[in-house]
């Protein structure tokens, strides 16, 4: 079995030295790239399994980067951030990234968001008992293929963005708190805010409205989670 392989997008030297040495120690296959558009190019070509993304690039910016993968490519992006940068790392998650670690980072807390992140995305639909689930406004899930539709018009989901509408479909009627979208949807205990989960679910329910406006039945709980009215 091939290792993972994840790109690596930053242009500090020092930064990109320390996390090739510990992705190779770790088992995975590191790829770099200094710039917003080597690391289009490298993703387009190389097919990574992870990408590791710097906010502040040269050529494009991280946030130009992302918006630019997040139409054909649902590979699951860690962005790395400058602290302060909170307003471009919330925008950075309602484009798509799954996760974020501020400079300076721990690296074991890193490798374990990368062992989560990665072990999510490799999990097989057969966990699941239900084969097909159905929601409002013609809203269908079909586990097993991994497909999500409303009124037979495909919907485009990430990987995260699926297992979470599949989250609220096996509980409908019930209020999941955030931490328990976190847990169950990103596979581990995330550390720090939950603004992860509200800007997965924003997406998620612009994609619903997107298509029909009542195949969203998604509504937020105040101070505790999300519900989908069954």
């Amino acid at each position: 079995m091939s290792a993972p392989k994840i790109l690596v997008v930053d242009d500090e030297p020092a930064v990109t030295d320390l996390l090739v040495y510990n992705l190779r120690k770790s088992g995975y296959e590191p790829l770099v790239a200094a710039d917003g558009r080597s690391a289009l190019r490298l993703a387009l070509h190389n097919h990574p399994d992870l990408i590791l993304l710097d906010l502040m690039l040269p050529e494009l910016d991280g946030l130009d980067v992302c918006r630019e993968l997040r139409k054909t490519s649902t590979v699951p992006i860690i962005m790395i951030t400058a602290r302060g940068e909170e307003i471009d790392r919330v925008v950075g998650l309602e484009l798509g990234a799954d996760d974020y670690v501020s400079k300076p980072f721990s690296v074991r807390e890193l490798l374990a968001r990368i062992k989560a992140v990665l072990r999510r995305a490799a999990l097989p639909t057969k966990d699941h008992p239900e084969s097909s689930l159905r929601g409002k406004a013609g809203l269908q899930l079909d586990v097993e293929s991994h497909l999500a539709s409303v009124d037979e018009i495909p919907l485009e989901l990430t990987r995260l963005e699926f297992d979470l509408l599949h989250l609220l479909l096996v509980n409908a009627g019930r209020v999941l708190t955030r931490e328990r979208l976190l847990e169950q949807a990103w596979g581990y205990d995330f550390v720090g805010d939950t603004r992860a989960v509200d800007s997965a679910i924003k997406r998620l329910r612009a994609k619903l409205r997107l298509i029909s406006p009542g195949a969203d039945s998604i509504e937020a709980v105040r101070g505790v989670g999300y519900r989908l009215n069954p």
